[in-house]
């Protein structure tokens, strides 16, 4: 027997954002694994890698919307777990975002946290987003002022220290000059 639930796939013009799938596990655990994974609190083994991945789908089916494995719409090539977060140690929903290396620097991360903002105003109906960041993690920083969020104070968590707080523009801001990016 087999128990699914749906987790909608969205596209934009070169990814689609979906659920993980097992030939993703390669590229994960090697990205968790890896320098570039200190950011997030790395490197991790392969057990905790998998665990973050379970954590991916499983949000999905206990909050109703969730991260999604970002993928190249014409290769399926994975690049990176970005969309919708809350656990229960967080303020409130934020749009994470974690691209593999090979993904840096292309503009997929935006990509893909745009369309998670879409589809949290839009589809989802929520009035606030925002993004936590750590103060060291300047290219996520500087990604949220290319978004056009603002800073709005800080959250101590137990586990990651002071973080940032980058609010997300709201569907009637956006263009409108009100973002840090303006």
């Amino acid at each position: 027997m087999s128990v699914g639930f749906h987790i909608p796939e969205l596209e934009t013009e070169r990814l689609r954002l979906r659920l993980p799938k097992a030939s993703d596990l390669d590229a994960h655990l090697a990205f968790r694994a890896s320098d570039g994974a200190r950011i997030v609190g790395g490197p991790f083994d392969a057990v905790s890698s998998f665990h973050h991945l379970e954590s991916v789908v499983g949000q999905w089916h206990l909050r109703g919307y969730g991260r999604w494995m970002v993928a190249d719409r014409a290769t399926d090539e994975p690049f990176g777990i970005v969309g919708l977060y809350h656990p229960l140690d967080w303020p409130e929903p934020e749009i994470g975002w974690t691209v593999y290396e090979a993904a840096e620097g292309r503009g997929i991360a935006r990509e893909a946290a745009e369309a998670s903002r879409s589809f949290a105003y839009d589809v989802l109906g929520w009035t606030r987003v925002v993004s936590l960041i750590r103060p060291d993690n300047l290219r996520s920083a500087r990604l949220a002022e290319r978004m056009g969020c603002r800073k709005d104070g800080t959250h101590d968590h137990a586990e990651y220290g002071v973080l940032d707080i980058w609010v997300h523009l709201a569907p009637d801001e956006i263009g409108s000059g009100k973002g840090a990016a303006a």
